[in-house]
């Protein structure tokens, strides 16, 4: 089952995909997406660390998620990816429109043959202004069209605001 889990910052989107990493009663793989480049997010990065279980894999990829997804995935695991904006932040940094393209269709490509359960948390940003400049409007363009093709893709898609989830598609939480 592939799931995406959209929210604001701080709006609970990853506390609610660790829980149901926590309830699967599967082996949970940990995909972490950030570099932390600086002191505010080494102390994300901290924050998050010592909310998730000690014995929860954990591998840090910020640019080749398309990869290490086909290498982890199995019937009997729970993959939780945390986050895919932060994963397109890194590529865009890289100033590569064929990098980010690859690595973006490489990923909606190899959905489909994924094994196990598989959850994608995003940062919802096309819900406010339009921002001022180039390299901003793009993030949140190719975020836009990065999470409709996911959510096309997904069996259900969760809105996180305030803690609360809003089920989009699929089952309710």
């Amino acid at each position: 089952m592939l799931q995406l889990i959209l929210g604001g910052a701080r709006s609970g989107k990853s506390r609610l995909a660790e829980k149901l990493a926590a309830e699967s009663g599967f082996a949970v793989t940990y995909i972490a997406t950030s570099q932390p480049l600086d002191g505010e997010m080494n102390e994300r990065v901290r924050h998050h660390r010592e909310r998730r279980p000690g014995h929860w894999a954990l591998i840090e990829e910020p640019l080749e998620l398309a990869r290490v997804l086909r290498e982890s995935a199995r019937e009997d695991t729970f993959i939780l990816v945390d986050c895919l904006t932060l994963w397109l932040t890194n590529l865009l940094m890289l100033e590569s429109p064929q990098r980010l393209n690859a690595e973006r269709d490489a990923l909606l490509a190899c959905l489909a043959e994924l094994p196990g359960q598989i959850v994608f948390v995003s940062n919802e940003t096309g819900m406010g202004v339009i921002p001022m400049g180039e390299l901003t409007r793009r993030y949140v363009d190719e975020a836009g069209w990065l999470h409709q093709a996911l959510a096309e893709r997904c069996q259900r898609v969760v809105l996180t605001v305030a803690g609360l989830p809003l089920t989009l598609k699929g089952t309710a939480l």
